[in-house]
């Protein structure tokens, strides 16, 4: 009895007309099939959006003989003996061969040789050489809209002879994030269960535990961190969990969570509430020692605070403002006054000279120079007028005031 093959390969296209979603590059993908030669592509995307059938039907349009092979299995030695008479290379997962390997492309693709469709779900400005990208032409993906997985979830419905209710696809389409081939796997298991359990409650409940796809490498690693440090910047607790939530179930190192969580506190809630690094700091080292899964409370709980904390970045725009000082005039001289006279020849040049120790002083405050003499006056530091902030500078600004400096 022959072996059926998997339901994403039954259903997969061999032509534009029955390929479903990326509507944004039809008109791109029509001109390449009636191209009198084709170019070489490198078709960028996330999982399960179409990469691989598309780079098929395109290379069979065009090619002779065309080759499949996967970067993981395909080292430099199979290359040359399998591309001897190749026309059209359709390469998956690019991102995974190493520097040496991609360059062994290059003098093919050149002069003519060979024609290469690759695909990635890696973005290829950080995975792909620059040699090699400029050989390319890159074309973006998308992850398919909930109508187009609607719109495979009944073509695969159909191919099953399975009757299920609108409800129930959706679900299954709202589940399988994006990825067609996720929503065709979810229908043969569905497909598989007794009548009694096709209800969309009973498919939620005999579905397997999903499991989430996070590359920790990869773009959505860097955009879930985009996403979840803007949330908290943004004060929005939801959204801050929300995107904690999708990192762990991910697998993501909770170390790094946890960098990225003190940064924020120096940087976006700073002196307006001065406790959230420390609180920060601590919750890295109560993650150390829980360990995962229980290392997720604290995490939670920072996330909260640091969502609900006030806001000042005046630390991070004041050191910003310092440095862009420092490169454009370069470090200026350090005031004689300020200079330890750590030996008889620096007191004899004068170091340290009329320095006048703060603690001496009512207040615990002395009128003197700190700044080097071209650049008396000069502000980087501008404080905001909330939270701890208001309170920790109101004494500062007093004392500044005598001076006749406005703060």
């Amino acid at each position: 009895m022959p072996i059926l093959a998997p339901l994403p390969e039954r259903l997969r296209p061999t032509s534009l007309e029955h390929f479903v979603g990326q509507e944004h590059l039809r008109g791109r993908i029509e001109n390449l099939l009636r191209a009198t030669r084709l170019p070489s592509l490198l078709l960028f995307g996330p999982p399960g959006c179409g990469k691989s059938t598309l780079a098929l039907f395109l290379a069979h349009a065009h090619g002779r003989k065309v080759t499949r092979l996967s970067a993981p299995e395909a080292g430099l030695a199979q290359l040359r003996r399998t591309l001897a008479g190749t026309d059209v290379l359709v390469l998956d997962e690019l991102h995974r061969f190493s520097k040496a390997q991609q360059d062994f492309f290059l003098p093919l693709l050149e002069s003519g040789e060979l024609t290469m469709i690759a695909t990635t779900t890696e973005n290829p400005s950080f995975s792909v050489t620059r040699q090699l990208l400029s050989r390319l032409h890159v074309l973006r993906l998308r992850p398919l809209t909930g109508a187009e997985l609607l719109r495979l979830a009944e073509r695969g419905a159909k191919e099953q002879e399975l009757s299920l209710e609108k409800d129930s696809l959706e679900m299954l389409a709202s589940l399988s994030g994006g990825d067609a081939r996720v929503l065709l796997n979810l229908l043969e298991y569905v497909a598989a269960l007794p009548d009694d359990q096709r209800t969309c409650e009973g498919i939620r409940a005999a579905l397997p535990e999903l499991v989430m796809r996070h590359d920790k490498t990869g773009d959505s690693h860097y955009d879930i961190a985009s996403a979840l440090i803007k949330s908290i910047r943004g004060s929005d607790p939801d959204a801050a969990l929300y995107y904690l939530a999708c990192f762990l179930e991910g697998g993501e190192d909770p170390r790094f969570i946890c960098r990225r969580l003190i940064l924020s506190a120096a940087e976006d809630v700073g002196l307006a509430d001065p406790q959230a690094l420390p609180l920060a700091v601590a919750c890295q080292q109560a993650v150390e020692f829980t360990g995962m899964p229980e290392g997720f409370l604290p995490l939670a709980e920072t996330v909260v605070y640091l969502a609900l904390a006030r806001k000042s970045n005046s630390a991070y725009a004041g050191y910003s403002n310092a440095l862009r000082e420092v490169k454009a005039s370069g470090p200026q001289p350090v005031p004689l006054h300020l200079r330890n006279p750590v030996s008889k020849l620096h007191k004899q040049w004068g170091y340290g000279k009329g320095y006048l120790y703060p603690h001496n002083f009512p207040e615990g405050w002395a009128e003197q120079q700190y700044l080097p003499d071209t650049l008396v006056g000069r502000r980087f530091y501008y404080p905001k007028e909330h939270g701890e902030e208001a309170r920790l500078t109101s004494w500062w600004k007093r004392l500044w005031s005598r001076k006749g400096q406005k703060l």
